[in-house]
């Protein structure tokens, strides 16, 4: 009754604001069926108008601190007001248009597999452009990639048309996952699941040098270029005496949350469901506590990066059976393994990225602030030359950065207790919807560790 209500008085409003006439001429064509659509999708729009506001507040970190480094990033943050107005306006034309409700189970599977096939031959057709213009033996590189610009321009028209499908179709999925997981409340999600596809802003990480800890998040453009980012780093750090690194996000929890365009589904759901995470999280006192400090925003993204795991992967499972990732073959009994000269170890990452957290923590601890950074550098360097070239810099903001995604041991965590209690009382829960239902009502490090030992 409370809803019926609700959605009464917003109806009231509407009609002071729209001309008499218009609504006589639905009555005298009797297009009730029009009326009442219209008035829903206004309804709808209000309801997600205020989800996108609520829930894109928590990503604005106060202080002065933030100001000082704000002086620098300015004129390249990236603007989320636009952002979300521009998502919200595709989401209710798709809603308004329902397409997706009108295609058999079969054609829903085909138009993700096809979206998803676009997006590869997107990029594929970008490499190859790149490579044109890299490429020294051809001489006239406009005339040689205008067949290929034409062409990409003709797959991003089709990208661009069946994306809302897509994503609508994968929303509802992801629904069907979390409403059979028991995550609703009045048989739905709250908030309904929301996403979109898009290329997401970079985010500049500041730490103090003598500390590894998150104290600024500031977003920045995605055409943000790798010298531009090196020289916003150099000034920063110059400036305000701290660690600063530039990183690339998967996807930012604002509402619709934000996802990065991607041809891998297994990456997508987990992504998806991981944001969506977070939007379930920020409607309760977990997320609502988000920045109120280091430990609480670990137990958020780690909580998010344990359910984006396993919503995701049942997503595949109920609904893309065939690219569900093989389980790894079992490894054959000692008795039955060939004897061979001992080799040395492979160089394991996360392994790697463990060690080395753990001894720049030792470091910092001692105040050997100068040590720990040459330490990093070289431990970057190594992992430089065993291939992982990814990693431009390695600093105190790489590892407040990356530490808080302690879903898996090891890695960039290395012996923050905070992401072990996470996953511990998750092995605890005998479902994810109680593992959720429980941690999302807490707000503090202290009521996960009585939790965990059952205090």
């Amino acid at each position: 009754m409370i809803e019926s209500g609700g959605r009464g008085r917003r109806q009231a409003g509407v009609v002071e604001l729209f001309p008499m006439s218009f609504l006589t001429g639905l009555h005298q064509k009797s297009d009730r069926w029009l009326a009442s659509k219209f008035f829903r999708l206004l309804d709808i729009s209000l309801c997600l108008l205020v989800l996108a506001l609520f829930l894109g507040a928590s990503t604005l970190p106060p202080g002065d601190r933030t100001e000082s480094v704000r002086a620098f990033t300015r004129n390249i943050e990236f603007d989320y007001v636009g952002w979300t107005l521009n998502a919200l306006w595709v989401k209710l034309n798709q809603l308004a248009l329902g397409s997706e409700n009108y295609l058999t189970s079969n054609a829903r599977h085909q138009t993700v597999l096809e979206y998803l096939t676009l997006v590869t031959q997107i990029q594929q057709g970008e490499d190859r452009l790149s490579e044109i213009y890299g490429d020294p033996n051809v001489t006239d590189k406009q005339a040689t990639a205008q067949p290929l610009r034409k062409h990409l321009d003709d797959l991003r028209a089709q990208r661009d048309r069946l994306a809302p499908v897509a994503e609508a179709i994968l929303q509802s999925q992801v629904s069907d996952v979390v409403s059979s997981l028991g995550l609703t409340l009045g048989g739905q999600p709250v908030p309904p699941v929301l996403y979109h596809s898009t290329s997401p802003p970079w985010a500049l990480i500041v730490s103090p040098r003598n500390v590894i800890r998150q104290d600024q998040d500031i977003s920045l453009l995605p055409d943000t270029t790798v010298d531009k980012q090196a020289a916003l780093e150099e000034q920063v750090d110059s400036a305000l005496k701290v660690s600063s690194l530039v990183v690339g996000i998967g996807g930012i929890g604002v509402y619709p949350t934000m996802v990065d365009e991607t041809n891998d589904l297994d990456w997508l759901s987990e992504v998806v469901s991981h944001e969506w995470t977070h939007n379930f999280l920020e409607l309760r006192p977990l997320g609502v506590s988000y920045l109120s400090s280091p430990q609480l925003r670990i137990i958020n993204e780690t909580t998010a990066s344990i359910a984006g795991k396993e919503i995701g992967r049942a997503v595949l499972e109920r609904y893309y059976p065939e690219l569900v990732p093989p389980p790894p073959p079992p490894a054959a009994p000692p008795s039955v393994q060939p004897l061979k000269p001992l080799a040395p170890p492979e160089f394991d990452f996360n392994h790697e990225m463990h060690e080395t957290r753990v001894n720049v923590d030792k470091l910092l601890a001692e105040g050997k602030v100068d040590e720990a950074e040459q330490y990093m550098e070289a431990r970057r360097v190594e992992f430089w030359n065993h291939g992982y070239h990814f990693l431009r810099k390695l600093n105190q903001a790489y590892f407040a950065f990356y530490g808080a995604y302690a879903d898996q041991p090891g890695g960039a965590a290395g012996e923050d207790p905070v992401g072990a209690a996470v996953r511990r009382l998750r092995a605890q829960s005998p479902s994810l919807s109680e593992f959720l239902n429980r941690i999302s009502w807490m707000s503090s490090f202290e009521q996960l560790q009585k939790a965990v030992e059952g205090k």
